[in-house]
């Protein structure tokens, strides 16, 4: 009876380590398939950082304008093109190449300059692709 005892204990720790093995395995493969079907985080911050240094860039006094929408969208991060566009009420602003179909995108709104001294709220809207 000792014989089967020592055995047996021997037995079940090799099928309970298998069988962590197995799901550890498992897992690891759902969380790999689940990371490649949800949007990288990273692309959204890389939108969100060019929107915030656009609008700076072709701000004076917070009150964005038009005619410098052509410099700001140099400012696009290293790696990244960039297609910058104001809209106020009707009329649109565009500054740079048409984006391509894979392609992040961040906007606000923002107070833009439409003439000597017209101020009209405005979405400021920046497309940026590698």
């Amino acid at each position: 009876m000792a014989r089967s005892s020592a055995r047996r204990g021997q037995t079940e720790p090799i099928a309970a380590l298998v069988a962590v093995v197995a799901i550890c395995l498992g897992l690891s493969l759902y969380v790999g398939v689940l990371d490649g079907a949800l949007p990288d985080s990273r692309d959204r911050q890389v939108a969100d950082h060019a929107v915030d240094t656009v609008e700076r860039a072709s701000s004076v006094a917070g009150v964005v304008r038009p005619s410098r929408l052509s410099t700001a969208r140099s400012t696009a991060p290293d790696g990244y093109r960039c297609n910058v566009t104001l809209v106020v009420d009707d009329r649109r602003w565009t500054a740079g190449p048409a984006p391509p179909n894979r392609t992040q995108t961040a906007s606000r709104r923002v107070s833009a300059r439409i003439g000597p001294g017209r101020i009209r709220p405005g979405t400021l809207r920046v497309v940026v692709w590698s």
